[in-house]
């Protein structure tokens, strides 16, 4: 049903989608599951998914195939052959802010269906930018026995816990049978050429004040501190790669270079941070 302002409710289009069996790509003349202004010099709006005080993106399971401490990178297409694939959105709040400095790490099965269990291929984590938008480059994952075609990811927002989740296709023949489908965490899919590009915003439960901006994260150093940190963990400071530090009496490792928030303590990240 159509809210008093016009706009229509996403529970709305998830409905009409589950029963039609598909994600549905313009509702009245309105971007449905996620905004698609590509290429037209125009900031995108935001959507129904925080239009309506909606629920945050619902969890699901992890599965068996989960591995910490991925790579950080936001392109996968090197890692195998299969159909391109680019899946954007952003991250948002209860009050429809964009969340930056979001870790997302995804992972996902090979154009045959299997999953990499010895090393990283087709798993990779980011975080979201100063405006809360992330950007994956990968391929189209591969069916394999009992399952729909789908992505794995972890979200944490600073401060905040990691929720897991997954992504679908619409139009698939085995989202009717798969007993973990869910068609709220279906993507917007649509065919580039050769390639397919598919969008989905996620709304975590982060409470927010509406009209206020969010907290920008401190910028990711790209070079090497003058003087490498050592001692305790620290908010704020910054930290490459083979750095240590200790917290809580133990001792941890930098895997990735990046600049500690408040959340992201060794114990919370292992993407970030390997004990030793």
């Amino acid at each position: 049903m159509p809210s008093p302002d016009g706009m229509i409710s996403r529970k709305t289009v998830l409905k009409a989608a589950a029963m039609l069996g598909a994600a549905p790509l313009l509702v009245g003349g309105g971007v449905a599951l996620a905004r698609e202004q590509a290429g037209t010099g125009r900031p995108p709006g935001f959507t129904p998914e925080c239009h309506d005080g909606d629920d945050p993106t619902i969890e699901q399971t992890e599965g068996p195939y989960f591995k910490p401490d991925s790579p950080l990178r936001s392109s996968l297409v090197d890692d195998g052959p299969g159909t391109r694939l680019t899946v954007s959105g952003y991250v948002f709040g209860r009050a429809c802010r964009p969340i930056p400095g979001v870790l997302l790490d995804f992972w996902q099965a090979d154009d045959n269906g299997a999953y990499d269990n010895g090393g990283y291929t087709f798993r990779g984590h980011q975080f979201t930018d100063a405006n809360g938008v992330f950007k994956l480059d990968t391929i189209v994952p591969g069916l394999y026995p009992g399952r729909t075609r789908h992505l794995h990811v972890k979200l944490q927002a600073p401060s905040r816990p990691v929720i897991t989740t997954q992504l679908y296709f619409p139009g698939e023949p085995r989202n009717s049978t798969d007993t973990i489908y869910d068609a709220r965490l279906l993507m917007n899919v649509r065919q580039n050429g050769p390639a397919r590009e598919g969008s989905f915003d996620f709304v975590l439960d982060v409470p927010q004040t509406p009209g206020t901006p969010s907290p920008t994260p401190t910028a990711t150093p790209t070079g090497t501190p003058s003087t490498p940190p050592s001692g305790s963990w620290k908010a704020g400071t910054p930290y490459n790669a083979g750095d240590r530090v200790t917290y809580s009496g133990a001792s941890y490792a930098c895997l990735q270079a990046h600049t500690a928030l408040v959340g992201w303590e060794p114990p919370n990240v292992p993407a970030l941070w390997k004990r030793s």
